[in-house]
């Protein structure tokens, strides 16, 4: 076994441990772990299994078939940053609005504030 093999053995079987640890530990939720799942279990049976990796990187065109890992590496990445940055967008919006909903129901406490002051000082003179 050479030692690239063992390398994307390692670290293929390295992701999908730190991920599992990650959401077993409550740190990762399971709706953002699946594309590293994915990952990581596409990565480690393509390093297991160097005849389905030679043959996906013949189909595709690329002459060296471990480079085909570090492809589907990349394109992973680009995913789950697609992925993050659409949700990170979201909660952005969603911040915003909570922020909005904040300075309405301060500016209405002030409002009440202001009335509930102005009544106590009326029934203060006419006390």
């Amino acid at each position: 076994m050479d030692i690239l093999k063992l390398l994307a053995i390692a670290g293929s079987a390295t992701l999908l441990f730190l991920v599992l640890e990650l959401i077993r530990r409550g740190r990762l939720k399971e709706r953002y772990s699946l594309l590293w799942l994915f990952s990581g279990i596409v990565l480690l049976v393509l390093s297991l299994s160097r005849s389905l990796l030679e043959y996906f990187s013949r189909l595709i065109g690329i002459y060296y078939p471990p480079s085909l890992l570090f492809l589907i590496a990349f394109v992973f990445l680009l995913l789950i940053t697609l992925h993050f940055s659409a949700v990170i967008s979201g909660l952005s919006e969603k911040n915003k609005r909570l922020s909005q909903d904040i300075a309405l129901l301060r500016q209405a406490l002030d409002e009440l504030k202001g009335l509930w002051t102005t009544g106590t000082d009326e029934q203060k003179r006419e006390g």
